[in-house]
């Protein structure tokens, strides 16, 4: 599939769907120290080629806002204690306006524990988070992520077709989804 990226808001953060972690798993928020394990949730979902440049990217994006990520960033927490997905609850200017709206920011579930149903609950937990603190949402994205794009789809976002290729990146998404979206806009 060709990977074109696309960005979704969601024009409030009222009525989000929750949904809770099978008993096995524990969700927590970040601990000072916690960067090595974002660096190996998301280099283990492929947005980083090493670990070393996962926390390159973190020190760059996060490294002054460390005591905000105790509060925004999120993990889930498999039998043993150990980390394995994350995402965080951000913030940012998506359109370059100065209207500062809350961020789904880097969502990564390691791939041995895909498909055991906790990303819903990690999507409510940090949409829960964005709520408190924002009035409505938004968050990036790629083609390749059809499945994450279909559940964020379901948590109330929408295409922003103000992105360079959305047309052509939304209409692949129609067909591998076998949905539509841009017409219900």
């Amino acid at each position: 599939m060709k990977r074109i990226s696309v960005a979704m808001v969601r024009k409030d953060l009222l009525n989000i769907p929750q949904f809770s972690l099978p008993e096995e798993f524990t969700i927590r928020r970040f601990e000072k120290g916690d960067e090595r394990h974002w660096a190996r949730i998301e280099t283990a979902v492929d947005e980083f080629t090493s670990e070393e440049a996962a926390l390159a990217c973190f020190q760059k994006e996060f490294g002054s806002h460390i005591d905000e990520m105790t509060e925004r960033c999120l993990f889930i927490e498999n039998e043993e204690g150990l980390p394995i997905a994350t995402t965080t609850a951000w913030y940012g200017d998506l359109r370059g306006d100065g209207e500062i709206a809350g961020r789904i920011h880097w969502v990564g579930v390691i791939p041995a524990y895909q498909g055991r149903k906790l990303s819903k609950p990690l999507l409510s937990a940090a949409m829960n988070i964005l709520a408190e603190k924002h009035t409505k949402g938004y968050l990036t994205s790629q083609t390749t992520s059809y499945q994450a794009i279909n559940m964020y789809l379901n948590y109330g976002f929408e295409p922003d077709v103000t992105v360079k290729n959305s047309e052509e990146a939304w209409r692949l998404l129609e067909e591998v989804l076998n949905r539509l979206i841009l017409a219900e806009l």
